[in-house]
């Protein structure tokens, strides 16, 4: 079976997470280890113990999650063949890079690891703030950011994540205009989010010097199959491509809907296989493809059946 690879983002952390993975694969616990001794930091204690805070940390969650997918890739990397194509959810994109091939698991935690600081960064010169618009059409609520934003405080629509979910990013009175305009035009709620910035905004600009020279430096190889890059919603198919359109994701919209379009296109008819914490994006995939085959690796217990 031919299968499409999605990778989670941030928001999918919880205590515990991958515990269950290491305590019953070697392969994972291994994984876990070599990614510790990367970052000179005990993550996978933060991740299986806590405390809640630390994990929550942007620095911190976001190699955590990309190193839950790692842990399974790790099991289940030769029986996902032939896949043709991947997508991560923000952070989760350079998951998929290394599924792909092109960056180790070391690596990616290393590089996502300066992300989450660069941006943790960002969110203390200039405070942010984001909010999940639920039940509104994506251009009702671009139009309510356009009109809540202004000279001194801009908001976007970040994360454009199904046909009626869409997270606001920005400077927090625009966020409220725009929330406020928005539930009069008939979203369903608006509900904040707990963020240490506004990430895929313009407020994130103050991170891209530094994520670009971390980008440049890491050790990048070609993909073994094609990433559906967030900003551009296009398959990359180079290291070249990866570096700029993962800076460019920085301050650019997660263009979710097309992510999963697009991918849909490389492997008509193909199963979508989520990888890494929970299973927030296959709730999405339903509300943007509903016939689309899917299944979750996110447990033991998940790896154990896929691999009988």
């Amino acid at each position: 079976m031919v299968n499409l690879l999605l990778f989670p983002g941030q928001g999918a952390q919880k205590i515990g997470m991958g515990k269950d993975l290491a305590d019953a694969f070697p392969a994972a616990r291994d994984t876990f280890a070599a990614i510790d001794e990367a970052l000179g930091a005990p993550l996978s204690r933060v991740m299986w113990e806590g405390p809640e805070e630390v994990l929550q940390q942007t620095h911190n969650t976001q190699p955590a999650i990309l190193a839950h997918s790692a842990a399974v890739l790790s099991l289940v990397r030769d029986r996902l063949e032939p896949v043709a194509g991947a997508a991560g959810h923000s952070l989760g994109e350079y998951s998929a890079y290394v599924a792909a091939g092109a960056l180790s698991a070391v690596e990616g935690a290393r590089l996502v690891r300066r992300r989450g600081e660069l941006m943790h960064q960002a969110g203390t010169v200039r405070q942010g703030a984001m909010a999940a618009v639920l039940g509104l059409a994506t251009g009702e609520v671009e139009q309510a950011c356009e009109a809540a934003s202004s000279a001194a405080e801009v908001v976007v629509a970040a994360n454009l994540n199904a046909p009626d979910q869409t997270v606001l990013s920005g400077d927090p009175g625009a966020v409220a205009r725009a929330g406020e305009a928005c539930k009069a035009a008939g979203a369903r709620r608006v509900l904040p989010l707990k963020v240490s910035g506004a990430f895929h905004s313009p407020l994130m600009a103050p991170a891209a010097e530094g994520l670009a020279q971390a980008l440049s430096a890491a050790d990048f190889r070609e993909p073994a199959f094609p990433v559906v890059s967030n900003a551009a919603a296009q398959p990359v198919r180079s290291a070249g491509e990866a570096r700029r359109l993962l800076g460019a994701q920085l301050t650019a919209p997660v263009r979710w809907v097309e992510c999963v379009e697009v991918l849909a296109s490389l492997g008509p008819g193909a199963r979508f296989v989520e990888i890494g914490p929970g299973t927030v994006l296959g709730g999405l995939l339903k509300r943007i493809l509903p016939e689309a085959g899917y299944c979750s690796l996110a447990t033991a217990s998940d790896v154990e059946r896929f691999l009988l």
